[in-house]
């Protein structure tokens, strides 16, 4: 969603707000991974050279034929059924979260935004059969559709008016709701991978405190979550209804910031967590989609202020019960900036620099600090990255700043094979064929005349085609190991589906369980962080898991005398452990298929970092400001020290590394 206060209700308003981000100023020419970036120059305004065609246009039989769901991941990529590359190219079909501005009448198009009412379903059913703008999607080379609704359309049972349908009779009499599902149909019948976007509670469309500002505002986080369940269970068994982007731009509300891992209820992190686990639960093959915090703090040159996205992911990642279905999320708009909301005058306006005031190199290293350094490989944080929304006024709506930014960031994007979704995809034009909201790539005419991108005269198109044409890694990706952290700051962070579903192993403890395909691989010293592994993962045996409360000498002896010690049985490996105060409690321990070796070595943490050389996730930090200790790649934790000596109350001292072969 676009979001700029000062905009004319009539114009198209989209995008928002930011924590506090050191200032990213200094060119570095780079982006990430250091590749030199240059800006392509900006097609002039209101060209009507004809637009170039968006490559090969698949039918909708083509598409389907190219690929499989579910889709999944693997390290930086989303992969279809078969593991090759899906790469999201999507755009966003607005509409069903709602088009109305707050004040006024729902359907006097003066008070909706850009003079479109939608009645709350996919815009565009009013103008054109849904088989004509489907085709529009093809044409301009999309094999994804970003689908956005509010919470309110689970929930409401008035049939649409005659009037929102008007092209498509088909659905007269139907719900919002029944509706979507006829969208969905369609979408997914006609080759598209659907990703469903929860993108406000309300019908109220946009932005800044509109009510909307969190997954818990306007509802609790459990009808939140219960509105996921029932749409992912109406979707179950279509397997193009790939993901759940589970809240569009989290955002600060009049009172309260939203944060990342404070655990109370306005917590992202441990929110999107819960949920993407209990979606996982109900349905193990949907992508699980996460957007950073959009905006914290109040937007004045005196206060602090910021656009976080995925910066707090480097030191605070999620993990979910199925390490391979999470993909992060994040937007950007040449108007806003990393610590500017958008807002030209008046409250919200600040002097911070926009994206669009950056030189090419400047705005690399912020796209790269904001999100894209996620997709880096090896670490506890590696996933896939969707700019799921971006955006700029095409024709006669754009500056000259808007269009430089436009063709730096697409680079940014075709440099990185990034995976996006433009905003939006459907519009309303006037008779004249005039769009309504310039930001539209298609703009339908009461008519039905279509005035899109791919009709020429959009300066757009030169790096809209780039873009759709990009090379990238295509076919098959190899599987990588996977890092993924635990954290116990708050409480529990159980992530074994199998666990899930048994009674407590610790009574009264903190308690950290990996993946089902992960084992315990690093603990931090004195605050309950972990880090799980499936690098040269052994097979599990048959058999329930053991807690050990203590240790029992094997052939290896004391490997820390005066220390207390946790030590699995021969031929376990730790998966999980608990804590009390910090202080070691227990470990949980699984049995290997095969018989492993019992004779480690002992890596103490208690005075310094100890993690080897090269092994996964030592570029990046997954317990800040505490001792960290890690077994090698090809080893597995056999055991924890502690003591209660020199006031060190019990936290982990040494893990017993043992090797897996």
């Amino acid at each position: 969603m676009r979001t700029e206060r000062t905009r004319p209700r009539r114009a198209a308003a989209r995008r928002l707000l930011p924590l506090v981000l050191p200032p990213v100023l200094a060119a570095s020419g780079l982006l990430a991974g250091g590749t030199p970036v240059t800006a392509a120059p900006a097609a002039a305004a209101g060209s009507t050279a004809p637009a170039a065609p968006a490559g090969t246009v698949l039918t909708g039989p083509q598409l389907a034929a190219s690929w499989t769901g579910p889709l999944s991941t693997r390290g930086r990529y989303v992969v279809d059924a078969g593991g090759n590359r899906f790469k999201l190219k999507a755009g966003n079909w607005a509409g069903a979260q709602g088009t109305w501005e707050g004040s006024g009448s729902t359907t006097d198009p003066a008070d909706n935004q850009a003079g479109q009412v939608s009645y709350n379903i996919p815009l565009g059913l009013d103008r054109v059969p849904i088989a004509d703008i489907l085709a529009g999607f093809h044409t301009l080379g999309l094999n994804a559709v970003r689908l956005p609704f509010a919470n309110a359309l689970v929930h409401d049972t008035a049939p649409v008016p005659d009037a929102a349908v008007t092209a498509n009779p088909q659905l007269k009499g139907r719900t919002p709701l029944q509706v979507m599902d006829a969208v969905v149909a369609a979408l997914t019948a006609d080759g598209f991978a659907v990703i469903l976007n929860n993108h406000t509670t309300s019908y109220r469309f946009c932005c800044g405190l509109d009510g909307n500002e969190r997954w818990n505002s306007g509802q609790s986080t459990q009808q939140w979550e219960n509105d996921w369940l029932f749409l992912v269970g109406r979707y179950k068994d279509n397997k193009r209804v790939v993901g759940a982007d589970l809240r569009n731009e989290v955002r600060r509300d009049t009172w309260n910031d939203a944060n990342w891992g404070w655990g109370d209820d306005h917590d992202e992190y441990a929110a999107f967590e819960e949920a993407g686990n209990r979606i996982l639960q109900a349905d193990p093959d949907m992508l699980v989609v996460m957007e950073g915090i959009n905006w914290q703090g109040i937007p004045t040159d005196i206060t602090p202020h910021g656009r976080p996205m995925l910066t707090p992911v480097a030191n605070l990642s999620n993990t979910l019960i199925r390490s391979d279905k999470l993909v992060y999320a994040a937007h950007f708009y040449a108007y806003t900036g990393p610590a500017n909301t958008g807002a030209g005058s008046g409250p919200g306006s600040t002097s911070d620099p926009r994206y669009q005031d950056l030189t090419p190199a400047q705005l690399a290293q912020v796209v790269d600090q904001e999100a894209l350094f996620v997709t880096r490989a090896g670490q506890h944080f590696t996933a896939p990255v969707w700019v799921s929304e971006f955006g700029a006024a095409g024709r006669d709506g754009s500056s000259a700043k808007e269009q430089a930014w436009w063709a730096a960031f697409t680079d940014i994007l075709v440099r990185n094979d990034t995976d996006f979704a433009v905003w939006p995809l459907v519009g309303w034009a006037d008779n004249s064929g005039k769009p309504q909201d310039s930001w539209a790539l298609l703009s339908y005419a009461p008519t039905g005349a279509r005035t899109g991108l791919p009709d020429g005269g959009d300066w757009r198109a030169t790096d809209w085609n780039k873009l759709v044409n990009a090379p990238g890694l295509t076919g098959p990706v190899a599987r990588t190991a996977r890092w993924n952290m635990l954290d116990l700051d708050f409480g529990d962070q159980i992530t074994s589906a199998r666990m899930l579903a048994q009674p407590d192993w610790s009574v009264g403890n903190r308690k950290g369980v990996c993946p089902d395909t992960q084992r315990l691989i690093g603990l931090g010293r004195g605050n309950g962080r972990g880090l799980c592994t499936d690098a040269g993962q052994p097979a599990q045996a048959p058999g329930a898991y053991v807690t050990v409360t203590g240790w029992t000498s094997t052939g290896q002896g004391d490997w820390a005398p005066g220390y207390d010690k946790l030590q699995c049985p021969d031929r376990y490996y730790a998966i999980g452990y608990s804590q009390r105060n910090n202080a070691m409690s227990a470990l949980l321990c699984a049995p290997a298929a095969t018989p492993l070796p019992t004779a480690g070595h002992v890596t103490w943490f208690d005075h310094g970092d100890n993690r080897p050389a090269g092994a996964g996730s030592t570029g990046s930090d997954w317990a800040p400001g505490h001792y960290k200790g890690q077994c090698a790649d090809n080893e597995y934790v056999a055991g924890v020290a502690d003591t209660w000596r020199y006031l060190e109350y019990g936290v982990p001292d040494a893990l017993l590394c043992r090797p897996l072969s």
